[in-house]
């Protein structure tokens, strides 16, 4: 498919599986795989999100609004988050993203006005955590947060964006 032998499909698991834990001591690994335009169905990378633990999406249309670092946080995936996050922050983070989600889905409509307030509670809502999600997934270069912070921050931006903190009442 695509040109690529059959063997890179054999030797890819190999490849990350030699990363972990060993005998001798642990291998942590970062892969990063750069697709061709954009095409996330790439052989390849469609093979590497299978077997990885997660990934991160970079995404030029992020770049492009100012957002740094860019990633698509719709596209991004950890399985490794539910065994290493506690409830509240699992629980809070998936919330978030759905706010983001439903923001990003309705991206044109609010921006040319044909979106009514009070239509969809939903999306009420995610219009009022925009600027807040903004702000907690944007660093600026050098920015350093530890992980109490970001967990601190995460918990509020969920607390503010509930409903029953009011948050997406227009």
């Amino acid at each position: 498919s695509k040109g690529y032998p059959p063997s890179v499909f054999s030797e890819l698991p190999a490849l990350v599986e030699r990363a972990g834990n060993g005998v001798n001591g642990s291998i942590t690994a970062v892969y990063t795989v750069l697709v061709e335009g954009g095409d996330f169905d790439d052989p390849v990378s469609d093979a590497s999100r299978a077997i990885l633990d997660g990934h991160i999406v970079l995404s030029r249309v992020v770049a492009d609004s100012g957002l740094f670092p860019a990633v698509d946080i719709d596209s991004s995936v950890s399985r490794l988050m539910p065994g290493i996050a506690d409830e509240q922050q699992l629980l809070s983070a998936r919330d978030v993203k759905a706010l983001y989600a439903t923001y990003q889905q309705n991206r044109d409509l609010i921006a040319i006005g044909a979106y009514q307030a009070g239509s969809d509670e939903n999306i009420d809502r995610a219009i009022a955590a925009a600027p807040l999600i903004r702000s907690f997934i944007a660093q600026s270069e050098g920015e350093k947060v530890d992980m109490a912070a970001s967990k601190l921050a995460l918990a509020t931006l969920f607390a503010s964006a509930s409903p029953a903190a009011g948050g997406g009442e227009a």
